[in-house]
């Protein structure tokens, strides 16, 4: 939406006509008596009319500086261009004070008029008048500063850090124009430093915070002192440290000590918008680097709404008490309501999310629509009155060149502003900005109440025993009282008397006690209070000293309610966040329903999480990585609790992502090793991980460990590595199969990442940990066993060089298309089966065992693979498939299967499937009560097993 200028058609009321008559003709008996060329036609007229009609500013300057309206100065208003290039390319202030003084504020009115000029003829875009604003305003700094150094060195010499090297003061932006959308009239919010503690060198030696004080003073009244030719900018120092009160300007070290220390809520708001804009610019982004931990966790920080209460508060109590409920910048609905919108999110998640931390507002609010973390449609609302708001209070500032944020209170002048939007009357335009606030305000209200809560029953009862607990004195009537359980009971006392607890502050404590009678309230609505309550107070317990997380739960009642269910029906997952609170990012994720469902999206999922780290390292990035496939996991946890995934498409997943993770892993080591080893010699890595079982066969289940082999290039066994230690191919292919499995199996903050069996490799776990290629072949062909064979089924190149995998691809398919006897392989496999059940079926009369048991999965499984044995030498096609489903797909294509025996099996691993998982996620032994469906889709895998020459049971072993 753009209505940056009078349509040429649009039909002025009457005033209007009149006052532009009048105005237009005064300019242009003054450019007659200053001697100035002016040729109105080819619509510069209307160009200039249009001027004059938004701004009072734009006559006056025009009046000072009448050449402007020149050919050659018409053609420079209109032309385009980055404003502060072109003064910083040009040749600076002059040395005297006053003609310094003087040159500054003529260029920055110039600059302005230039700016109003493209702005109010439709030749930049909103977003573009701000930018060029903020860039005018920057390189105005710069040259300020300049010419205060300039002076200072003069009197006191160059500014040196302690080892005796030079350094320059740092500018820092906060507000708009660290943003880089400064309004036309407004002040500039700066705070300045410098890099070190040391002193001048010249003969009147001063200290650095002496030099930077009087640096800031001359460098500010450069800016600020009201001349004839007016002020550059009003310069607002207030938000340094301590305010008023704090130093002028600050070093890297006492900033950062003071932003750890004592640093507030509403400065973390501030510093969002932080960015350098003169002086040491490099030095700025340091510093900028240093700070952002005070300002971006490292964790969802939900303790930030804390902070925008208090400042909406205060923002609020000075709209009533001035008056400014009109106001387009702090009023209901204004532009402050969409700013705290955006930075809530970015202060919430910039920590895990570099992209968030963008000063700017739309590019922050792109940001978290394009990561989920806002939806389009509000991001839509927000954007659009952004920039009705925006534009309406730049225009109000180009009127007179005043710091304003209202529509002034004569008529004619806002007419005159509507009218320059392109609205027919100021009551248009008073329309659409009352849309635009109110859709803004029912936005931004469920922000402010979110922590809000009705009173729960038996709240004071609660409470009273908690107080109690935390002294002694607590009894068992008052447990009963409060129908606690004795476990629960138990709970609530290890809570009250922890560590974390007595250490709390005072607003942590209060905050723990508004929670508590929540948690007890979504527990006793669960499905199973006594399991869920224990579970809400072990989690309270373990994150008591994160208050990000206490937040959490009292800003979402939905994430708490979700978290009681969970901590009832699905024991699995409330161990994982129990263990891994971290994992309460994804109980409130906005989000949830927005699964990664393809392999592609988990592993873009990871790198981009991986991308986000600011700090590298292995450690670092296998600590993100497990962050990251826990994060994952759970949310296709909670997409199949929730129904919201069925089983098959859920153990894909997962399949999916610890594929991912193996890259990510795989990666990892390999970096390691090129550091320590350096590469061996040729094109790619030379190494795979095959990946076996559940793995291979896309059928992951949440605790399922991985079942993994390596092989490497046998032609680069025997060339050594180029880096400082080298080590020969076999050797650096060892190692690095050891820092793979190393890597899955340390355990970190985050956990460990997965449990790895590598016994399925050849001669199992008496041969080395990783083979070339053609000794894998050679064992496949001349001395594997079946059972081997049958492995090999579900195999697949999960990770590594796309050359050697294709080369495994033709060994497997080699192996697999053998010719075999089917009566030879139905009893192998048979035999195999039979030993299997004998060892390790936990089945009786009463439960079956859905993995082991008389027609469970492995005895799909082993169906499966002996039809492939026994028929891929004259049906190639059927190895190109390792997972179940898609094996009854093409067996039933080829016939193998007849439809019906196929429409069974794959309805009875459907429901097998469903039923493992869930069991895990009740963290349930994979046992069940022998109800009737069970027993019918097992009896059907025995029948179509037998069908096709596989006797895996009798009757009586499938009871």
């Amino acid at each position: 939406m753009s209505q940056a200028c009078v349509t040429a058609h649009a039909p002025l009321a009457p005033p209007l006509r009149a006052l532009l008559a009048q105005r237009y003709a005064d300019l242009v008996a003054h450019l007659r008596m200053a001697a100035v060329p002016y040729y109105d036609d080819a619509g510069v007229a209307e160009r200039v009319q249009r001027l004059l009609l938004v701004s009072d500013f734009a006559s006056s300057v025009l009046r000072a500086q009448p050449q402007l309206l020149a050919p050659a100065g018409l053609h420079w208003l209109g032309s385009g261009g980055d404003p502060g290039a072109r003064l910083l390319a040009g040749p600076g202030l002059p040395e005297a004070r006053d003609a310094a003084l003087m040159q500054l504020r003529q260029t920055r009115a110039r600059e302005a008029l230039r700016l109003v000029f493209r702005d109010v003829n439709a030749l930049d875009t909103l977003a573009e008048t701000l930018a060029a604003t903020s860039s005018l305003y920057a390189a105005l700094l710069e040259l300020a500063l300049r010419h205060a150094e300039r002076s200072l060195r003069a009197r006191h010499g160059v500014l040196r850090d302690m080892q005796g090297r030079a350094q320059r003061m740092t500018v820092l932006a906060l507000g708009k124009l660290g943003g880089g959308e400064l309004n036309f009239s407004s002040d500039v919010d700066l705070i300045l430093a410098y890099p070190e503690e040391g002193h001048s060198d010249g003969t009147r030696a001063l200290e650095a915070s002496e030099y930077c004080a009087r640096l800031t003073r001359e460098f500010v009244g450069l800016l600020s002192e009201v001349t004839a030719d007016g002020q550059v900018a009003r310069v607002d120092l207030r938000l340094r440290p301590y305010g008023s009160a704090g130093r002028l300007a600050w070093s890297f070290a006492a900033m950062e000590a003071y932003y750890q220390s004592e640093g507030r809520d509403w400065e973390r708001y501030a510093w969002i918008k932080a960015r350098p804009v003169a002086g040491d610019l490099d030095a700025g982004r340091q510093l900028l680097a240093q700070l952002r931990p005070f300002v971006y966790r490292r964790y969802l920080d939900y303790t930030a709404f804390a902070g925008l209460r208090a400042m909406k508060t205060l923002i609020d109590a000075e709209v009533a008490r001035k008056d400014l409920a009109a106001n387009l910048k702090l009023g209901p609905g204004g532009i402050r309501e969409i700013e705290f919108s955006v930075q809530l999110e970015q202060l919430i998640r910039g920590g895990r999310e570099p992209g968030l931390r963008e000063p700017g507002l739309l590019p922050a609010l792109l940001a978290a629509e394009r990561r989920g973390f806002i939806a389009s449609a509000r991001a839509r609302i927000l954007r659009q009155a952004w920039t009705l708001l925006r534009h309406v209070e730049n225009r109000v500032q180009m009127l007179a060149d005043a710091q304003t944020h209202a529509l002034p209170d004569e008529p004619l002048a806002r007419l005159r502003i509507a009218c320059g939007l392109g609205y027919v009357d100021d009551a248009a335009l008073d329309a659409a900005l009352a849309a635009q606030r109110a859709a803004i305000s029912a936005a931004f209200a469920p922000i402010l109440d979110g922590a809000a809560a009705a009173r729960v029953p038996g709240q004071d009862a609660l409470l009273a025993l908690w107080r109690d607990m935390q002294v002694g004195n607590a009894t068992a009537a008052a447990i009963s009282a409060c129908a606690l359980d004795a476990e629960s009971g138990a709970a609530l006392q290890a809570l009250a008397g922890s560590r974390a607890v007595r250490g709390m502050s005072e607003s942590a404590r209060a905050g723990l006690e508004r929670l508590l009678p929540r948690v007890l309230h979504a527990a006793r609505h669960s499905a199973a209070p006594h399991l869920a309550l224990p579970r809400l107070l072990r989690l309270l317990h373990n994150i008591a000293r994160r208050p990000a997380y206490l937040a959490l739960l009292e800003e979402s009642p939905a994430a708490l309610q979700r978290l009681a269910v969970l901590c009832a029906e699905r024991a699995f997952l409330a161990a994982r966040v129990l263990a891994q609170p971290l994992l309460l990012d994804d109980v409130l994720d906005p989000r949830i329903e927005q699964l990664p469902l393809k392999a592609a999206a988990i592993a873009a999922e990871i790198a981009h999480l991986l991308d986000a780290l600011d700090e590298r390292g292995p450690e670092a990035e296998l600590e993100r990585i497990n962050e990251a496939r826990a994060s994952l996991a759970f949310r296709l946890g909670l997409a199949f609790a929730d129904d919201r995934a069925d089983a098959p498409a859920t153990a894909r997943r997962l399949a999916a992502l610890a594929e991912a993770v193996l890259n990510a892993v795989l990666r990892l080591a390999e970096g390691e090793l090129v550091a320590r080893h350096g590469r061996l010699p040729g094109n790619g890595l030379g190494f795979c991980v095959i990946g076996y079982g559940s793995l291979g066969g896309h059928e992951l289940g949440f605790a399922s460990d991985l079942d993994v082999a390596f092989v490497y290039d046998a032609a680069r066994a025997t060339q050594g590595s180029d880096g400082p230690r080298p080590l020969e191919g076999s050797q650096w292919y060892q190692r690095l199969a050891q820092r793979v499995v190393h890597w899955l199996g340390a355990v970190t903050r985050a956990g460990q990442l997965y449990a790895v069996d590598t016994r399925l490799r050849p001669d199992g776990s008496k041969s080395l940990l990783v083979q070339s290629m053609d000794a894998y072949a050679d064992y496949q062909q001349q001395r594997a066993w079946t059972w081997e064979h049958q492995a090999l089924v579900r195999a697949r190149v999960v990770c590594g060089d796309a050359q050697l995998g294709a080369a495994f691809a033709q060994v497997r398919q080699r192996v697999l298309a053998q010719p075999r006897a089917a009566a030879q392989v139905a009893a192998e496999v048979g035999a195999m089966r039979e030993r299997w059940r004998a060892e390790r079926d936990r089945s009786d009369a009463q439960r079956f065992d859905l993995k082991q048991g008389a027609g469970g999965l492995l005895d799909l499984e082993f169906l499966l693979q002996g039809l492939v044995l026994a028929h891929a030498a004259r049906a190639p096609l059927i190895t190109e498939s390792t997972a179940s489903a898609a094996l009854i797909t093409v067996l039933e294509s080829l016939h193998v299967l007849r439809t019906a025996q196929a429409a069974a099996l794959r309805a009875a691993h459907a429901a097998l499937l469903q039923h493992a998982l869930s069991c895990t996620l009740d963290d349930r032994p994979r046992l069940l009560a022998r109800e009737p469906v069970l027993q019918q889709h097992a009896d059907a895998v025995l029948r179509v097993a037998a069908e096709c020459g596989f006797v895996f049971a009798d009757g009586a072993g499938s009871r």
